[in-house]
């Protein structure tokens, strides 16, 4: 099957943005400000929390060690890449 790219690099960005770099140089920045306050993203509320984004042991966005998000899913957010169709074609590639 074929891998997604390793997220390589995490900014955290104005208004619960972050910028996200990956190893293919696939770049950009996914807007989370609808989880703000919901759940584990309630940390988020206080000031300067947002801010503490980076890039985690296993190349995930971690916050602390409670709240980490899935480089892949971020990466399907950036891309518009369907994640099904994604994971088809790779599976009928490597058929």
């Amino acid at each position: 099957m074929t891998s997604l790219p390793d997220l390589i690099e995490v900014q955290p960005r104005a208004d619960f943005r972050l910028w996200l770099k990956y190893s293919d140089g696939t770049q950009g920045v996914v807007d989370l400000s609808d989880h703000v306050g919901r759940g584990v993203f309630k940390i988020w509320e206080l000031p300067g929390e947002f801010e503490k984004a980076r890039l985690g042991p296993s190349g995930d966005v971690v916050w602390n060690d409670q709240l980490d998000l899935c480089p892949d899913s971020l990466y399907f957010n950036i891309t518009g890449i369907d994640p099904e169709k994604f994971f088809a074609r790779s599976k009928a590639v490597n058929a």
